[in-house]
């Protein structure tokens, strides 16, 4: 496993000096539209969940069978799938920076992942008291809010924009009690989320960019958008390599699409003042390992839709993933922390974040992931951090779909 500094890196990259400042090289004349990323027709239900994947989820829980069940268990158990759960709709959400002001914020967040808690209970259980609980939070929602203020607008947008079609793809395309507000659930995905999320935020830290493409292409899938869902495609693949290292990159990190980063210096001043680059480490990761860990999230969680909507993204980014899971993971378990990274502290809390790429990595491509592995499995069931992950041992611990 390759997280230590390789043979000689740390000097040259400490040696390197704004000569060595890697630019975008030009192309000259007109270049080829990328080619479409959107299938020809779309998978229903196909936003981090597909109807193979929930099926597996049904048999084991109904099985009694661990992880599943207790992860089930915990998930019917959280005050999201209480049946007794009132909607708490606002027409503007007001989010400053962390959360601050939080007018509608948290509500909104959570009454999302509610959502989808009960479209989950739902499925397993085939209750359908879960699955009209899940339609009055999402019409609630859709008959009140008109928009998204204040400087964590996009974010917001993104967490509860990622969190929403997840639950209206399972109750949609499974449920046949009947849902007349549909309709209006899917204006306010169009009218309300996708504008905010769709055109990324080129500047601001990754974790934003990947969190807002994780809610642009489930909206996208949830509408049958293929011109949105193209789009946000090729923010995502431009923003993954610029987010997670390799060396294959060389010297230093791609810089981020479309940003105003164009110099060394600035970069590494994006990058939180690490200087010494090797396989796995993020953009994010000497911030803190909370913020990497809702990138890592959202960078799995659209490969994941991606796979069920025909594309398999895995392949092409294996090893990037995986270093970074398992740079992350070292760490996260107690590893000593070394000088040359983030002046030798981190700030450890990654959260539930690694379930989807693990399951991707090693129970479909059969990958070793050691650290990964303590990490997540001791740490099951994952539950949710309130914001946009949720309940991910139970939808993808070892699901082979």
């Amino acid at each position: 496993m390759r997280y230590g500094v390789p043979a000689g890196l740390a000097a040259l990259a400490l040696g390197l000096t704004a000569a060595l400042t890697l630019t975008p090289t030009a192309q000259a004349g007109p270049q080829p539209a990328p080619a479409p990323a959107a299938p020809a027709q779309f998978a229903h239900p196909g936003v981090l969940n597909s109807r193979a994947q929930l099926d597996f989820v049904r048999a084991k829980v109904q099985a009694g069978e661990q992880p599943w069940k207790s992860a089930f268990d915990a998930m019917l158990a959280s005050p999201y799938a209480s049946r007794s759960r009132t909607p708490r709709p606002r027409a503007v959400v007001e989010c400053g920076s962390y959360s601050n002001p939080d007018n509608g914020c948290s509500e909104e967040r959570e009454d999302a992942i509610a959502a989808y808690s009960d479209a989950l209970a739902w499925y397993i259980t085939r209750d359908a008291g879960y699955a009209k609980k899940s339609i009055e939070l999402m019409d609630a929602w859709s008959a009140k809010i008109k928009d998204h203020t204040n400087s964590n607008a996009p974010l917001q947008s993104g967490w509860a924009g990622s969190t929403w079609p997840r639950a209206a793809e399972i109750i949609k395309h499974t449920y046949t009690g009947g849902w007349p507000g549909q309709g209006r659930f899917a204006t306010m995905l169009r009218d309300v989320y996708l504008p905010e999320v769709v055109n990324g935020k080129p500047n601001s830290n990754g974790n934003w960019e990947l969190i807002m493409m994780d809610a642009a292409i489930g909206i996208s899938v949830h509408l049958d958008d293929r011109a949105s869902y193209d789009k946000a495609m090729a923010i995502y693949l431009g923003r993954v390599p610029a987010y997670f290292y390799l060396a294959s990159d060389g010297a230093q990190p791609a810089y981020p699409p479309r940003s105003t980063i164009d110099t060394r210096s600035e970069l590494i001043d994006y990058w939180h003042g690490q200087s010494v680059f090797v396989d796995g480490l993020a953009q994010e990761t000497c911030r803190d390992f909370g913020h990497t860990g809702m990138a890592i999230a959202a960078t799995m969680h659209v490969a994941e839709t991606s796979r069920i909507q025909g594309r398999d993204l895995y392949p092409q980014f294996k090893d990037r993933f995986r270093y970074a899971l398992g740079f992350h993971a070292q760490y996260e378990l107690g590893a000593k922390v070394p000088s040359w990274l983030c002046g030798g502290s981190v700030a450890k809390g990654i959260g539930p974040a690694t379930e989807v790429g693990y399951n991707a990595l090693h129970t479909r491509l059969g990958v070793s992931m050691e650290n990964t592995r303590k990490l997540t499995e001791g740490r099951r069931p994952a539950g949710t951090e309130n914001h946009f992950e949720a309940w991910e041992t139970l939808t993808h611990a070892e699901n082979p779909n």
